[in-house]
Parts: structure tokens; sequence; C-alpha cells
């Protein structure tokens, strides 16, 4: 049976513009789609994509599992996984289901009759658990590693020790983390890399957590983050620093503009991570678009389980570390 890529490559477009022409042929130029219809007329391509993929024995349906939409991070990677998986000619089915406990494998079985393969997004469980799902259906782990299983990964580990090293550069001594969500894989990964980075370059490393990535958990933990004798804060998630940003302005502590603090000890607390300071720059995009193509790869049967690190470059608002005071 022919293929959306036999299609596209006997009208000489790329996949997605001949997954347009059939589809929504508005959108493309009349001479193309003539060009594609007839090229798929002669391989006698079967339009009707349910039609086409249950006669592969599939669905034509892939699932994308996040622990949670409280966290903005996890949206660009559904919006590239799904741009992705048209241009495959799949569908993209988003659900939250954190995979923490062995009793939700029940749940899991449940989506898993209606879809090919998962994309399982920043689970929360242990290995034996995502091994055990990983029996059941195809599986691609997203911001998670596990021997025997693909995955993509952002590696801020690495990122966030930059910021690290950048903040000692700039003279700041005393640096207080933030961790993220509890049972967080990324989070483990990110502390030992910044214990690391501290150790090395002879600054102190404190690190205040486990917290949600949510901007109610930032503004929350100003007391203490006003109680510790932190000159800068890496906060795991940019939602997170910009709860403990506000809070700290109200108390002179920090300012948007770098400006002078406002209270009477003359200090002064960076808060990196916020619009219009260092920041990691994880495109979720491509994340989400690396993971449908190692799906994509898994599902055909292309080799061995591989594990993608994806890098993850640092957007120094046009500067170099904010200077300690």
């Amino acid at each position: 049976m022919a293929t959306l890529s036999d299609v596209a490559a006997a009208a000489r477009v790329s996949k997605a513009t001949a997954s347009r022409a059939l589809s929504r042929p508005e959108l493309v130029a009349p001479d193309t789609v003539a060009r594609v219809r007839a090229a798929a007329e002669e391989l006698e391509f079967v339009a009707n994509r349910a039609a086409r993929h249950l006669a592969r024995g599939r669905t034509g349906i892939l699932g994308l599992l996040v622990p949670t939409f409280s966290n903005a991070f996890f949206a660009p990677i559904i919006g590239g996984a799904q741009v992705r998986a048209e241009e495959e000619d799949l569908q993209l089915s988003v659900a939250v289901h954190p995979l923490e406990d062995p009793a939700e494998l029940t749940r899991f079985d449940r989506l898993a009759i209606g879809v090919d393969g998962f994309l399982v997004v920043a689970p929360r469980g242990p290995d034996p658990l995502l091994l055990a799902a990983a029996a059941r259906k195809p599986v691609v782990l997203v911001d998670r590693e596990v021997d025997g299983l693909a995955s993509v990964v952002a590696d801020t580990a690495a990122a966030f020790a930059e910021l690290l090293r950048g903040l000692a550069e700039a003279g700041h001594r005393r640096i207080l983390y933030i961790g993220g969500p509890d049972r967080s894989w990324q989070n483990l990964q990110r502390t030992g890399s910044l214990h690391t980075a501290a150790t090395a370059v002879g600054v102190h490393l404190e690190v205040l957590g486990p917290c949600p990535a949510t901007f109610d958990a930032g503004a929350g933990l100003v007391d203490r983050v006003a109680a510790s004798d932190a000159d800068a804060v890496l906060p795991y998630a940019s939602d997170l620093g910009l709860g403990l940003m506000l809070g700290l302005i109200g108390r002179g502590l920090a300012r948007v503009d770098g400006g002078s603090p406002a209270d009477a000890t003359g200090r002064l607390i960076s808060v990196v991570g916020v619009p219009g300071t260092p920041r990691v720059d994880v495109d979720g995009e491509r994340l989400g678009a690396a993971a449908i193509d190692q799906l994509v790869a898994t599902l055909a049967g292309d080799g061995e389980p591989v594990r993608s690190r994806l890098h993850v470059p640092i957007s120094w608002a046009g500067r170099t570390a904010p200077t300690a005071r």
C-alpha cells in the first residue's frame, strides 16, 4: 500500500505539503494540489487516514502523556509533537498521567487500547514502572532516561552548570538553587550538576525544595529566600522564578532594572531565569518533534532504543551574568 511519503516523492513535494494538498487544498497552490492528487491516484493511495492505518494494523494515533497541565514548559513540547505527527500523517492524543505509582498502570492500559505508542513526558515513577509500561506499548520518554528505553532529553543539567559558572565569574559566592517537583528526574540531574560546578569554581551552593514549578510556589518562598544569605537564585523554572521575583521586589531585595536595592541593608538578590536575565533556552517544540521522530522509528522497528540529548543554549540577555552587589 502506498504511503504519504510515496505520494510526496512522486509529486516532488514535502510530506507536509502533500498532506495539506489532500486534506486542506485551499491552503496549497492549485497546480501543486493537482500534481499531488495525480500522484495519489496513480499510486492508488488511500486518502482516508483511518482506513489507511487500519489496513496496516495500526490506529494512526499516538498518545502523549504529561504529569500536569499546570507547568507551562509542557505546552511547546505538545505543540512541536503535534506538528511533526501531522507531517507523519498521524494524530496526537494528549492526557495527564504522571505515571508515578504502579496502580496507575490500569489507566495506562485503558489509554493504550486506542494508540500505537506513547510519548511519556517527565514521568515521576521509578524505572521498573516505566519499563512495565513500555512492555505494553512502544514508549519514548521525554526529559527522562531509563536503561533500555528510547528517550529525548533537553540537557538542562549542563546549561544550569554553565549559568552557575557565569554567576561565579560575575562575583556571586552564595547561590541558592530552588529545586523542581518531587521525584522529578530533571531536578535530580540539575542538582547533581550544580553541586559539581559549585565545587569546581569554589562557591557555596544551597538547595531549597522540592517545589512545584509554579508562580504561586515561588511567591510562597519569599520569606525563606530573604532569610538566606544567598546573593543569587537559580529557580528550576521561570514561573517559579517570576513568583519569587515579584515578592522580592516588594521587599526591596530585587529590582527589575538592576538598580540599587530599596532596603536599608543594601542587599540585592539576583534571580536568574526570568525575563531580562540570563536563562536556559529550551526549545520545547524541537524536543517534541524529536520525540515523535524517535517514536516513529521505534514503531518501524528501526534498530535499538536510542537516547538523545539535545543541547540547551543560554540566553544571556545581551550581557554576561548579573553582577553581585
